[in-house]
């Protein structure tokens, strides 16, 4: 049922916390995004899951195996990409994908469908690897990740250094394993591509969890922010649920809305509106809403 769980999973380095009793649940074949700014212990968390860290306390699992015990058999199993991914300069593109697929030991069966949908070609891969451009050089990353269809993909600010088309064709790539049941592990800085694929999202701060949310339900719960304009007398939001620092002047309306925008739609009903913006939510703003709700927290 869970590609990803882990129960108190805890690093420290000496007294210093890296990682704070973190528990999240990533179920089978969805995409989990994973955020928080630097040093949040994102990367320290995905070491822990490959085994490249050992935890000072709690447990995890990923794909039914210990991340202690059993990490060989875990690394195997799944694919990884990480960020700010170093290649071999000497070698051609070709060369660096074989390479990473023998130590993988699984037959790369989707890389040309892969290799196509970011525009990599046969004479591109025949080219060194030192002679790529960053967006290159993070597609062959991509590819290298997903090319052997693992079940379970762990990938760190992945669209970093791709234009919009490749992003596009990227976020097109994730849809696709999404429906075929993999599972994706997103890490990213970039809010608005986390709002776009993922399904459910753990947000972390100084170590510690500050929420894990499915993105539609983080999204209700922030403010939206309101701009009407109106001909006659104005509606009264007095006493509609959600509605804040409502603001009436020279035929303008603005407010902040709460949650459920519906009680407040059916308190405009009857005004005659020439104009209405309300303001889509993202994820940023709640991202941001989050963070100073905590803001006073000290580390443990």
């Amino acid at each position: 049922m869970y590609a990803i769980q882990t129960v108190g999973l805890t690093k420290r380095y000496r007294t210093i916390p890296a990682l704070e009793s973190l528990s999240i649940e990533v179920r089978e074949g969805e995409i989990f995004g994973f955020l928080g700014p630097n040093g949040a212990g994102k990367s320290t968390t995905i070491r822990l899951l490959l085994g490249f860290l050992h935890p000072t306390a709690g447990q995890g699992r990923v794909l039914g195996l210990d991340i202690v015990k059993d990490s060989v058999a875990v690394r195997r199993r799944l694919g990884y990409l990480p960020g700010g991914i170093a290649l071999y300069d000497t070698l051609t593109g070709k060369q660096q994908l074989d390479y990473l697929a023998e130590l993988n030991g699984r037959p790369p069966r989707r890389r040309a469908e892969l290799c196509e949908r970011l525009e990599l070609s046969e004479t591109t891969l025949e080219r060194r690897v030192r002679d790529y451009s960053r967006g290159m050089r993070q597609k062959i990353g991509i590819v290298q990740a997903l090319q052997h269809d693992p079940d379970l993909a762990i990938l760190d600010e992945p669209s970093e250094g791709l234009d919009p088309l490749m992003q596009r064709a990227f976020y097109d790539i994730l849809e696709q394993l999404k429906a075929e049941g993999r599972t994706i592990f997103f890490s990213s800085h970039v809010l608005s591509e986390v709002e776009r694929v993922c399904d459910r999202v753990a947000i972390i701060r100084r170590g510690r969890l500050v929420a894990v949310e499915d993105i539609a339900g983080l999204l209700a719960k922030r403010r939206r922010n309101v701009v009407m304009r109106f001909d006659g007398p104005p509606p009264s939001l007095e006493r509609v649920p959600g509605v804040s620092n409502v603001d009436t002047r020279d035929g303008r309306l603005t407010c902040g809305v709460d949650g459920d925008i519906g009680p407040f739609l059916a308190a405009i009903a009857g005004s005659r509106v020439t104009d209405l913006t309300i303001e889509p939510a993202r994820l940023e703003e709640a991202f941001l809403e989050l963070y100073e709700e905590t803001r006073e927290e000290k580390p443990a």
